[in-house]
């Protein structure tokens, strides 16, 4: 992902629930694979029953004047600050042009459904990541991607902040810093070997690859993530995965948390070396879902929180639960 928005998340991913609804056809490659979070992949002298097998979305070859589409459901409600289109391995059947369409519905889009047009007409080329910037202040629930006439993409990326409607006054005890409920990974000390962002997925991980690693320490300090919470909220309980961490797992685990003003969350990495401690300095167990209470210290509401490992190592999930409160930032 582009260093500037870092703070954003990709919603058109499959781990958090967005999903293809429908496509005008998928002949050599499902467009299903459109959302996976891995990076595409060149797999020489591979062929399947259909042709040479493509890790994206291929469609045959157009014999009429029409274009290929198709629906992608995203996996929230989201404000989107850019898009990505990735062309990368194909390269005599890319699409030459492209364009992206947004509408917000309630359930699934019909063929009344309004579109707003993101990503108006626009030229790709074969084998490129493709970038695109977003002006629109509007939530989105679907996008619709239309490829001119036909070819193959092998990924849709779409980089946003959650919307959640925290309206309902009767919202309960829940996972503060969920990425499903608008938490995010802000900055960290390093994740040479998987990124910050995968602490906040949904379920478990389906391998090292799918959390937060960094690389082994050879100097004196520990690694750390700052997480801020989706709402502002007083945390109870502290969750603690890590799945598939057996010889790299942390040796121990603490942390610290403060409620900021947004105008003051800059500079948070040396700022969070002085907030207060939620969680002192706590033994880890490799491959183990650990729950921490009556260690936690009641700092009352919270916006943002620093995950330390101690010294160095790989987490799968941090799960921060307790009660909203205060006002969506």
């Amino acid at each position: 992902m582009n260093t500037g928005r870092r703070h954003t998340i990709n919603l058109a991913d499959a781990r958090l629930g967005a999903q293809v609804l429908y496509c005008t056809d998928e002949f050599f490659g499902a467009a299903a694979r459109l959302l996976n979070p891995l990076e595409p992949e060149w797999r020489a002298g591979v062929y399947d029953d259909h042709g040479k097998w493509m890790d994206g979305w291929e469609t045959r070859r157009r014999r009429d004047n029409g274009h290929d589409h198709l629906l992608l459901q995203l996996a929230a409600p989201c404000r989107l600050e850019a898009l990505e289109i990735d062309t990368r391995y194909f390269t005599g059947n890319y699409p030459p042009y492209a364009s992206v369409q947004a509408c917000r519905v309630a359930g699934q889009p019909d063929p009344h459904t309004a579109w707003q047009t993101l990503l108006a007409h626009s030229p790709l080329q074969g084998n490129h990541r493709h970038e695109f910037a977003v002006s629109s202040p509007d939530t989105w629930t679907h996008l619709k991607l239309n490829i001119y006439p036909d070819g193959g993409v092998a990924r849709l990326r779409a980089y946003g902040t959650v919307q959640r409607d925290w309206s309902d006054a009767s919202v309960a005890r829940i996972d503060l810093v969920a990425a499903l409920n608008g938490g995010r990974a802000l900055a960290c000390s390093d994740e040479h070997y998987g990124s910050m962002h995968n602490l906040l997925l949904p379920g478990r991980g389906a391998s090292m690859a799918d959390g937060w690693e960094t690389r082994r320490r050879r100097e004196p300090g520990y690694d750390w993530v700052i997480l801020r919470l989706g709402r502002h909220g007083r945390i109870d309980e502290v969750e603690i995965d890590t799945a598939h961490f057996k010889g790299n797992y942390p040796h121990q685990v603490s942390m610290h948390g403060a409620l900021l003003p947004e105008a003051e969350a800059s500079d948070l990495g040396s700022q969070s070396l002085y907030w207060p401690q939620l969680l002192e300095p706590t033994h880890l167990r490799p491959d183990h879902v650990q729950s921490f209470r009556e260690p936690l210290r009641d700092l009352g509401t919270l916006s943002h929180v620093r995950v330390n490992m101690h010294p160095d190592g790989g987490m799968s999930r941090v799960r921060l639960f307790g009660l909203p409160t205060g006002v969506v930032t």
